[in-house]
């Protein structure tokens, strides 16, 4: 088994050159590296960009927002010393940025309170709730059940179950013996949880001699991306630099697709990346999104963006040729998008081809659909 990949490396630029540096398509750009920083201001700078972006704040509120969370972190070790065996789980709330201590024993309140923390009486302790968590540890669950947890706020065990699947027998086997196992609250979840460690994802970058590009979509054996990327037996590094595989199949121009077969320990996930921009997207079919949908585009260079299909059947005319069968749209792509994930909602759609314009003036980019790739090479896309 490969070694763990690190969450969302961060890649260094790539010199780049050969036929994907054409225009109109999207290869990995010539680029200087950046002014070394410290590791401790590039993450600071980079939370404080984070939350701005994510949650609308302003550099200050973002900086109050962490200093709040900051304290409560201080807060939260001794309120849970003040109520001792009676202690049932805190949370910070980030609007009124108070820290709320659960208690159940109402003796213990205003000692807790003392220490600055908001106080909710509750029924269960942390310990005989997380007694119930390892009851249920010790049950076999079934792939219908996503996940189960101690939820301080409501002071019960909540066990998710992918919506699906709730009708299915051994589903409702389990949470008959969960439900014996203590106070439990059943939800419902539309995600199924997987592995990304050293799986082909789609947006995650691969390396083609000196040219970077994208993978699109995991397939049963490999992934599908862009055939200007690569020719048939050309060999793949995956975003580590270690060997994946080869082309088995390419196709340009005329059409722009290809698929890698997966080895050396690598495996394939139904995953596209959201590069931190929204959650990591699974991909449950390839069932095709009309004119006028939303669709978003997952790539190794300018990472997760959306926007419109504009148009389908067009044909492109590179100046190595024309391709045909192309859907057009308004999201941008920049240099090393290619082979990148197109998706809408949990559906893949196709993989990324070219364009014109960039993710700072914006533009329109073509890829080539999913269903007419995986019906050219036999394939059967990975779904969760």
């Amino acid at each position: 088994m490969r070694r763990t990949r690190p969450i969302r490396a961060v890649l260094s630029a790539l010199l780049v050159t050969g036929a994907c540096a054409t225009a109109g398509f999207l290869p990995a750009q010539a680029a200087g590296a950046d002014t070394p920083r410290t590791e401790r201001a590039a993450a600071s700078e980079g939370v404080l960009t984070a939350m701005q972006r994510d949650f609308g704040l302003t550099a200050p509120e973002a900086k109050a927002r962490l200093a709040a969370e900051k304290q409560a972190t201080v807060t939260e070790k001794k309120a849970r010393k003040a109520a001792g065996s009676s202690y049932a789980g805190s949370w910070f709330t980030p609007k009124s940025q108070e820290l709320t201590v659960a208690v159940a024993d109402r003796a213990k309140a205003a000692d807790v309170r003392a220490t600055g923390a908001t106080v909710r009486l509750v029924s269960r302790t942390a310990a005989q709730l997380d007694a119930t968590r390892k009851r249920i540890d010790a049950l076999d669950a079934p792939t219908g059940v996503s996940s189960w947890n101690v939820d301080w706020k409501t002071n019960r065990v909540v066990v998710e179950v992918q919506s699906a699947r709730q009708t299915d027998n051994d589903v409702k086997a389990f949470l008959a013996d969960a439900r014996k196992a203590g106070p439990v609250t059943v939800r419902s979840t539309r995600h199924t949880p997987t592995t990304l460690a050293a799986g082909t994802v789609g947006g995650d970058p691969y390396y083609t001699g000196n040219v970077r590009c994208s993978i699109g979509f995991s397939v049963q054996g490999g992934f599908v991306t862009a055939g200007h990327c690569g020719g048939a037996g050309q060999a793949v590094n995956g975003w580590d630099n270690t060997y994946v595989g080869n082309f088995q199949g390419s196709s340009f121009p005329d059409n722009d697709y290809a698929w890698v077969n997966v080895g050396s320990g690598w495996w394939t996930v139904p995953v596209v990346l959201g590069w931190g921009t929204v959650s990591d997207q699974l991909v449950r079919g390839s069932a095709e999104a009309p004119i006028g949908a939303s669709i978003c585009r997952s790539g190794s260079t300018s990472h997760w963006h959306c926007g419109t299909v504009l148009a389908k059947n067009e044909t492109v005319n590179y100046s190595q040729g024309a391709v045909h069968q192309m859907t057009k749209t308004n999201v941008c792509a920049e240099p090393g998008d290619s082979g990148g994930s197109f998706i809408s909602g949990d559906q893949a759609q196709g993989t990324t081809s070219g364009g014109w314009g960039n993710c700072t003036s914006g533009g329109e980019t073509w890829y080539q659909p999913i269903n007419e790739i995986l019906s050219r090479y036999g394939l059967t896309l990975t779904k969760a």
